[in-house]
């Protein structure tokens, strides 16, 4: 592999476990240059690598050690040391060594400690999702403004001020006490969800599905399960769901970036080592006597591994999805459980159930109502299908909801 071609795929990697073990080292009020100086080591790599036409036998320990040595001059010409961090080193006669562990543990706690402390509750969700996506997940601002529909302006704005807020609160990079780490991982995990589901269901007008994002939000809460305090049942719940879901990612979507519906997926293109993966985390996940919502979306994901289209099969997602809104109600929870219940019980007590949510600013909503119509009363289904084609966000939507019209009789 070439420079050109390994270097974006480290920084991928490995800028964010820089970037968290500097900010552990100099505090989370210098994620700015904790930022800086893992960029600066990207673009010495990529000079160096490209005039040496050689790229050393180990890259990511030759990237951790340059980011080394780029602190220690920082830290060497900053006030920063003598005023504040030099007080946390131990005292030696001579110059003090600056040891920045970049072991593969304190990797990994950092990134931990990271994670929390970005999705402390002093800030909105919205830059929850934000700061993980550039500080653990490597990704550029105009990347994240693809993700959020908006500009690089409004971006950089919105982790300013996000940063800020944790400057102001004085946020450490820590585990909480265990007397608040449940209450702050149902942020942790919110955020992640939020991810994930960004790039499942993706805003962005180029793609119907956002592989990256998901694979980011996996590898979060992967992470999670790799720490004692925080592998539990929800963390394990959350993980099966993703797998689940994103089994099905080489059937949702053809060659032409159409969406195809869930009854009609080729079946042979779902991953099975991936539902697999779901089983394994879901049998993980059951333990204890909570049943979180991520415990109930997992096992509604489960089912809709199962190719065989039975009654038992919906009624089962149909009971789930009951148990899910009683928890924890959502619109989009709401609809899809009149899809459950046209299934298992027919589309005439579906439709009736369909029509109370009046969600009329939601194109699944009239897609849904167009499906359900459907040979019941193709001129009702087509006036959904129309309302929905005028509110969809993406071109595989809009794609998809033509078809329908297309295929939909003019009664």
């Amino acid at each position: 592999m070439t420079s050109p071609e390994l270097i974006p795929q480290l920084f991928k990697t490995e800028y964010r476990k820089i970037v968290s073990v500097l900010c552990k080292y100099f505090g989370l009020d210098q994620v700015a240059v904790a930022e800086d100086i893992a960029s600066d080591t990207f673009l010495t790599a990529s000079e160096t690598w490209g005039q040496l036409q050689d790229i050393p036998a180990n890259p990511a320990a030759w990237l951790y050690n340059v980011a080394k040595n780029k602190a220690r001059n920082y830290l060497q010409r900053e006030s920063l040391f003598k005023n504040e961090i030099a007080k946390n080193i131990a005292k030696t006669e001579g110059n003090p060594t600056v040891e920045i562990d970049l072991s593969p543990q304190n990797i990994l706690d950092s990134q931990l400690q990271m994670l929390f402390a970005i999705c402390h509750p002093s800030i909105s969700a919205e830059s929850q999702v934000g700061l993980a996506l550039r500080i653990l997940c490597g990704f550029g601002i105009e990347e994240i403004a693809d993700a959020f529909l908006t500009n690089k302006e409004t971006i950089n704005k919105r982790l300013f001020r996000a940063k800020e807020k944790l400057r102001e609160e004085n946020i450490s990079i820590e585990f909480p006490p265990a007397s608040e780490l449940n209450h702050r991982l149902e942020a942790v995990l919110t955020t992640i969800y939020l991810l994930f589901s960004e790039g499942y269901h993706s805003a962005s007008q180029q793609a119907t599905i956002r592989k990256e994002l998901c694979v980011e939000a996996m590898r979060l809460c992967f992470m999670l399960t790799e720490n004692e305090a925080t592998n539990l049942p929800q963390v394990n719940a959350l993980l099966s769901l993703m797998c689940f879901h994103s089994s099905r990612f080489e059937a949702r979507i053809n060659a032409q970036g159409e969406m195809i519906l869930y009854e009609e997926q080729d079946t042979s293109l779902w991953d099975e080592a991936l539902i697999h993966e779901g089983e394994y985390f879901l049998n993980r996940a059951a333990v204890g006597s909570k049943l979180s919502r991520y415990h109930l979306e997992a096992a509604i994901a489960y089912w809709h591994t199962h190719k065989e289209d039975t009654v038992e099969k919906w009624e089962n997602i149909l009971q789930l999805y009951n148990q899910l809104l009683l928890i924890e109600y959502s619109p989009l929870a709401a609809l899809n459980r009149t899809y459950a219940m046209s299934k298992a019980r027919g589309k005439k007590e579906a439709i009736a159930e369909a029509e109370k949510l009046e969600l009329k600013n939601n194109h699944f909503y009239f897609a849904l109502l167009g499906e359900l119509y459907r040979d019941v009363d193709d001129k009702i289904a087509r006036q959904h299908y129309e309302q929905a084609l005028t509110l969809t966000r993406t071109e595989g939507d809009r794609q998809l909801m033509q078809q329908k019209l297309a295929s939909t009789s003019r009664y």
